[in-house]
């Protein structure tokens, strides 16, 4: 089914509880001295916040501090380190923060204005290829006024600077402890968020406990919580079922939705709590493959791919189609690929080719990660290469690896095609194109397109009103369908499952899709 629905706001929670009197929406406990489990598919690459663009943020959200943040139902950042935080001009190229008073970090060291120049210089020094530091495109340099004022001053007009310092890449750590120069990588954090992190098992197991010296905007409903990293999914579920775990979050498959949604309204312990997410899942091809870079193969396979499909056989209604690299529910959305593609057609595919002097089957390697973005990932690109082998112009082979290896390939350009998951740094279009495009693109490949990077985006940023932008987003969609480097999937719903014991999952989320493990507590009077 394709949808062209309104617009949704992406931080919008709709509840799906349906336990009467019971639900998500209770009060909490005025217990605070609370232990929750939560288990996840999603185990962090890196501890260091300066390599950190990717679901090392969970974790980073929970135990650093950025300057400012969004709590959760907040459209625009708020102050969590600093007191206060504006531009000083009216050109949005000089914005000043204010600490708060007698903050420190877990080794005891003072926060002051220097540790948060130190603590965003060493991101733009180390530079980590496919890290953060693309994100600092407009930062000239930061200066520090006093031990409590910082200002950063900015080489161009950037309105969304705000929304780059809430997130969790932008943490605050304690200049002792972490090298200027390199990434930490002895498997600790020295922060000063909600938590501290108490010990920590790669891909296992991490420990969090109630930071007491924490001054911040997170209103702490729990003492400690146990993160439990999974492999597969199965076993995740298995574990809430047994109670071993208090909720899960990232990684479920449709049928488990399904089946959850089921357990739920059976009255058998769980409640299942649904996001309007904004991530999305999108293919990358890389232009220097001989198959990838030829232009008539991307659009043939962009006429070929049925996305309703794919949603249906794969993902069950937890997942929608997606025309555009910006998702339904962001400004600037659009249909684009529908709109230059339609339907899939394998006649007007055969034909792009055949223009293109390509008249036997294409053979390509498509990769995708086997542990980032949840278990359905094998089945979907299953289903691609169905769909492209069904058309007797394509012979595709798979090729998978865990994300640790998949990260290092695809930034050393080894993949022809890969698959890609984003979740948005912040909910505004910019953050849906500018990521992608340039010599810096996370995607690890370069993607030159001067009138996005050196035109669009420039003149977007000037705008304060960031619901004002969307005729700059309309023309950046309409290149990336001219170019076909990003072949956008599908949008994805996010869900919390839990014991039905389990309260404030409603408030787990932020606009950045992050968890915010503080929100979640043990009802006490169920």
């Amino acid at each position: 089914m394709f949808y062209r629905a309104g617009l949704q706001s992406a931080a919008a929670l709709a509840s799906l509880s349906l336990l009467a009197g019971c639900g998500l929406l209770s009060d909490s406990s005025t217990e605070t001295n609370q232990q929750i489990s939560v288990g996840t598919t999603s185990s962090p690459s890196t501890l260091d916040p300066a390599a950190a663009w990717d679901g090392s943020w969970e974790l980073m959200r929970n135990v650093f501090q950025t300057l400012v943040s969004f709590p959760t139902g907040s459209a625009s950042p708020e102050p969590d380190a600093a007191e206060s935080c504006r531009f000083t001009d009216t050109t949005s190229m000089a914005y000043r923060c204010t600490l708060r008073k007698g903050l420190k970090f877990s080794n005891g060291d003072p926060i002051d204005a220097a540790a948060v120049k130190y603590s965003i210089d060493r991101i733009v020094k180390i530079k980590v290829k496919g890290g953060p530091a693309g994100m600092l495109g407009s930062l000239d340099r930061v200066e520090t006024d006093g031990d409590d004022t910082v200002v950063f001053h900015l080489s161009k007009a950037d309105a969304t600077f705000p929304f780059i310092l809430a997130t969790p890449a932008m943490s605050l750590v304690a200049p002792g402890d972490y090298p200027a120069d390199r990434v930490r990588d002895d498997g600790k954090v020295t922060g000063s968020g909600p938590y501290l992190l108490d010990s920590y098992e790669p891909g296992k197991k991490a420990e969090l406990t109630k930071n007491p010296d924490y001054k911040g905007f997170a209103d702490r409903k729990n003492s400690a919580v146990t993160i439990r990293y999974f492999d597969d999914s199965a076993p995740m579920v298995a574990a809430l079922k047994k109670k071993e775990i208090d909720a899960t979050y990232r990684g479920l498959t449709a049928e488990e939705v399904v089946s959850l949604e089921d357990d739920q309204q059976d009255h058998n312990g769980l409640q299942l709590v649904e996001t309007v997410g904004a991530d999305i899942r999108f293919l990358v091809f890389n232009p220097k493959d001989p198959a990838a870079g030829k232009l008539a193969v991307r659009r043939a396979i962009a006429q070929l791919v049925n996305r309703d499909a794919l949603v249906a056989k794969v993902y069950q209604g937890t997942a929608e189609p997606l025309y555009s690299m910006v998702p339904k529910g962001i400004a600037g959305h659009t249909t684009s690929f529908f709109d230059a593609f339609g339907d899939p057609d394998k006649a007007k595919a055969k034909a792009i080719l055949a223009r293109a002097g390509i008249d036997k089957p294409v053979e390509m390697t498509f990769w995708y990660t086997t542990d980032r973005y949840g278990s359905s990932t094998a089945p979907e690109f299953a289903e691609i290469k169905r769909q492209l082998e069904a058309s007797g112009l394509f012979k595709i082979t798979l090729k998978s690896a865990p994300w640790k290896n998949f990260q290092e390939g695809f930034t050393k350009g080894d993949y022809p095609v890969f698959g890609r998951g984003w979740f948005p740094d912040f909910p505004d279009p910019d953050n849906f194109i500018a990521p992608f495009v340039g010599r810096g693109s996370v995607t690890g490949t370069p993607y030159l397109t001067d009138e996005i990077t050196q035109d669009l985006l420039p003149s977007s940023r000037k705008e304060s009103d960031r619901g004002a932008v969307s005729q700059q987003f309309r023309r950046a969609q309409e290149i990336l369908v001219e170019d076909v480097r990003l072949l956008p999937l599908w949008q994805g719903k996010l869900y919390v499952a839990a014991g039905e014991d389990i309260g404030g999952g409603e408030r787990a989320l932020d606009p950045q899709t992050v968890m915010q493990l503080w929100e979640l507590y043990r009802k006490t009077s169920w």
